[in-house]
């Protein structure tokens, strides 16, 4: 459903989100978020929850989804506050919700991350909004991340996405590679954390993602000429 054969690269900017999701970040960088999302016609923005109503005022009736995260960046938050987080998400004009699963819960060997991802997915669902899951590779080995997919996939989410771009290390191809295989058509992937440049962009393009999450989204596109 969300992954087509990458082809072309100058399409490469309806794949991007271009993020700023730094602690010290100003309505002026939101701003200029916008505008760029604008200029080089992203796919999305993704914002921190405080400035989901602003980002989504400055959109206005552009084609541009707006994202926001929750439970970001550790994931270990009780399920009632990303409820909660969600809810004021979508009040407040986020298109797309990506929730930090509770790896703590997932390393206990608990059920639980499964049950709150089903309910995060339920309330975005309800409310025709897109559910992407950061299950941080960086913490998880590859028979993890497998489990980890499939909770997603049994959860009825949208998306599973790398990582937060907070941890040690973002997205790794092989990972890419590894979710791909197993996750259903149905599923799209977006890779995040620490992608900076055209040719890390279109690796993991081809190694299945659909979705690329940076904040160097202005600096790939200048890379192929396009201004």
């Amino acid at each position: 459903m969300h992954h087509k054969i990458f082809r072309n690269m100058k399409n490469i900017q309806r794949y991007i989100e271009q993020t700023v999701l730094k602690p010290t970040a100003v309505d002026l960088d939101i701003e200029r978020l916008v505008s760029e999302a604008k200029q080089y016609h992203f796919l999305g923005i993704c914002v921190p929850p405080f400035w989901v109503k602003k980002a989504k005022r400055e959109i206005g009736d552009e084609a541009i989804q707006l994202v926001t995260v929750v439970g970001f960046p550790l994931g270990y938050n009780t399920t009632e506050t990303k409820i909660f987080e969600t809810e004021q998400a979508i009040k407040n004009g986020a298109d797309e919700i990506d929730v930090v699963w509770s790896i703590t819960a997932f390393k206990s060997g608990m059920n639980w991350p499964k049950i709150e991802l089903a309910k995060v997915s339920s309330l975005c669902h309800a409310q025709e909004r897109i559910l992407k899951v950061i299950i941080e590779t960086s913490y998880l080995s590859d028979a993890e991340i497998l489990q980890a997919c499939e909770i997603c996939v049994d959860a009825g989410v949208d998306y599973v996405k790398t990582s937060t771009g907070f941890a040690p290390e973002g997205a790794k191809l092989r990972h890419i590679e590894l979710m791909r295989e197993y996750l259903p058509s149905t599923v799209g992937i977006k890779a995040s954390g620490g992608i900076k440049n055209l040719s890390q962009a279109v690796e993991l393009i081809k190694a299945g993602a659909d979705r690329i999450g940076t904040s160097s989204g202005v600096e790939i596109c200048k890379e192929l000429g396009g201004k």
